[in-house]
């Protein structure tokens, strides 16, 4: 198996909607990609930071090329960011899934296997475009049609409700000061599960001090009460950020764990 060289894909060559109130950031892919004998999923990495920066290291681009050795396309998303607000980051996952789409072809990869995988704040980006795809083409519709849902979504120590286990800080970069309750309540991923969202795979540690543990377990159970296929894994002990969990011989497990979900959905 070859692994390609990077390569830097701009979101919006004639520049980012929704962008009046930011700070004139341009979003980007990069892209890391194998050279396999036939068509192959991908996954496009979404680093945390609490939507106002972005680990573009341990949760960025060294999860890309750690799914690369196990045959699997991936990118990096470079999202926007606090004082840029929402839709933008929505927005900037939607088209990179788009993007992805389009160019299935050129890439070898499978434009019906196409998953995002998000720790913390880029793991409510992701549990986001999961969860609002149909939103986000409301909010700015492709003009050629291509899907902006994901295939599989991916939730590491995930931020995914803005009621009592939620991340105040992550809502304020994302939403502002004082955001409006209903806007409060559709940013609550938990409250908006709903039968057409693809499968996803959680994992998270009991002893989390940053986002507590119940994030991952009331995002499930909506998932479970609307019969939504999951995979949920809750270790023990770990703090937060871990990324792939090097040196951690129980957390580490996880990547084994999400590849062999990976495989029973097809992306493999």
């Amino acid at each position: 198996m070859k692994i390609t060289s990077s390569e830097k894909i701009d979101l919006w060559p004639d520049g980012a909607p929704f962008a009046e109130n930011g700070d004139g950031y341009q979003p980007y892919m990069e892209s890391f990609l194998v050279k396999t004998g036939k068509p192959s999923g991908a996954v496009i990495v979404l680093p945390g930071g609490g939507y106002h920066k972005k680990m573009i290291t341990y949760e960025g681009r060294d999860v890309c090329k750690r799914l690369n050795e196990y045959g699997l396309n991936a990118f990096m998303l470079e999202y926007r960011v606090s004082p840029n607000r929402h839709p933008a980051p929505l927005l900037d996952a939607a088209e990179s899934v788009r993007i992805v789409r389009r160019n299935a072809a050129r890439w070898n990869i499978r434009p019906d296997k196409i998953a995002v995988l998000g720790f913390s704040a880029g793991g409510h980006l992701a549990g986001s475009i999961c969860v609002h795809s149909g939103w986000a083409e409301k909010i700015l519709p492709a003009k050629d049609n291509v899907s902006a849902r994901p295939d599989a979504g991916i939730l590491c120590y995930a931020v995914l409700s803005t009621q009592a286990f939620g991340h105040p800080g992550c809502y304020k970069n994302l939403l502002g000061e004082n955001p409006d309750k209903a806007l409060l309540d559709k940013m609550s991923l938990e409250l908006n599960v709903h039968s057409g969202m693809p499968p996803v795979f959680l994992w998270h540690t009991a002893t989390d001090p940053v986002v507590p543990v119940e994030n991952s377990l009331l995002f499930a159970t909506a998932m479970s009460s609307k019969k939504v296929p999951f995979e949920l894994h809750i270790y023990p002990q770990g703090p937060h950020g871990m990324g792939m969990a090097q040196g951690d011989s129980c957390v580490s497990t996880w990547v084994d764990l999400c590849i062999g979900w990976l495989k029973k959905n097809a992306f493999l």
